[in-house]
């Protein structure tokens, strides 16, 4: 049988996303103990303790549907950051909703355009539905709004603009942002991805939701997964125009987010103290990390997420595969053509600690 002639078009040279390797898989590989995962950017506090007490009182409600509506979820996030529920869209990740814009939007005869060193899936994504990807060269490792907007094109659907900038952590101001938006035909829709918005607001000022009243061709999506850490349950919203709204949820699956996250989610949420403790953490823990790779000799791209990307001075992936021998589990990224480099994430004070010990004795 040869699936080459069904298979979509899209998918033929399609190579999957590669996740950061789990622990388990680690010690099992190399017969070790204790190793240390900083490969994905999950919140090393983990989720809100308010939210698994929430999760273990439905647990027995689970043979019954999720709400595919979510109505609970998005009543929360309306009051939580007042925009018309109407505008809301649950995925099962942001990631979910990228697949979402893609396939509302995007057929063989449009093309996309997105950064070198951007978040992979965006070329994925639009590589699966057949569309033509546009990349764009970065600019100190981040998004070139000006040639971004240069090689926008008549048949140019969608923009991808992820800020902070996953994996180099590259910030844009609020006006950089409207100023790029007013200068783009407004028949151009731009997915602002805001996987870590919480981190970047916390010291900066970023763009909120009212961007949308303004600017109705923005799709603004967030992230359960990195704050608020709940990476394990898989859940992520988006904020747009209604009308955007009404054609990102019909082609949304039934129940796509299930009972335990949507429950998570709404009492995460709430829990402001532990968001703000996880945001807190962050920034310790990042001047930290920056003065070790700098007592090292390692050149870095300041970040405003909770990763930091630094230069191996060398092979990257060999740096990486002692370090995994070593027990420390970080990211390469030679899949967004910056083989020398690595990310690692921002971890607690002893995985911090951990880490650069491991990196110092390798250099």
């Amino acid at each position: 049988m040869k699936l080459e002639g069904l298979v979509n078009k899209g998918i033929l040279d399609l190579s999957p996303y590669k996740p950061g390797k789990p622990i388990e898989d680690l010690e099992r590989e190399l017969g070790i103990k204790n190793a240390i995962k900083l490969a994905s950017n999950e919140n090393p506090l983990g989720p809100s303790p308010l939210a698994i007490d929430a999760v273990t009182k439905v647990l027995n409600g689970t043979n019954r549907y999720p709400d595919g509506n979510a109505l609970r979820l998005k009543e929360c996030l309306s009051k939580k950051f007042n925009v018309d529920i109407n505008c809301l869209t649950i995925g099962n990740g942001s990631n979910d909703i990228i697949e979402f814009i893609a396939r509302s939007f995007l057929s063989d005869k449009d093309s996309a355009v997105y950064s070198e060193h951007a978040f992979a899936v965006y070329p994925l994504v639009v590589q699966a539905v057949g569309a033509e990807g546009i990349e764009v060269p970065a600019k100190e490792y981040g998004h070139d709004l000006e040639e971004i907007l240069k090689a926008v094109k008549e048949n140019t659907k969608l923009v991808f603009i992820a800020n902070p900038n996953n994996p180099t952590g590259t910030f844009l101001s609020p006006k950089e942002i409207e100023s790029f938006l007013d200068a783009l035909d407004k028949n151009t829709l731009v997915l602002l991805d805001q996987a870590y918005f919480d981190y970047s607001s916390y010291s900066n000022e970023d763009i909120g939701f009212d961007l949308i009243k303004n600017y109705p061709n923005v799709i603004i999506s967030r992230s359960f997964s990195k704050a608020y850490g709940l990476a394990g349950f898989r859940i992520g919203y988006s904020v747009s125009s209604p009308d955007v709204a009404d054609f990102l949820n019909r082609v949304r699956q039934p129940f796509n987010a299930n009972s335990l996250a949507l429950v998570a989610a709404e009492v995460a949420l709430s829990d402001d103290s532990h968001l703000k403790k996880s945001l807190e953490i962050n920034l310790d823990q990042k001047s930290i990390l920056v003065k070790g790779l700098k007592d090292l000799g390692y050149e870095y791209i300041p970040s405003e997420g909770n990763f930091i990307s630094f230069n191996s001075n060398g092979d990257g992936q060999k740096l990486f595969e002692g370090l995994l021998k070593e027990g420390v589990i970080v990211r390469t990224l030679g899949v967004y053509k910056m083989p020398n480099y690595l990310r690692t994430t921002i971890g607690l004070p002893e995985e911090n600690s951990f880490f650069l010990e491991k990196l110092s004795a390798l250099s």
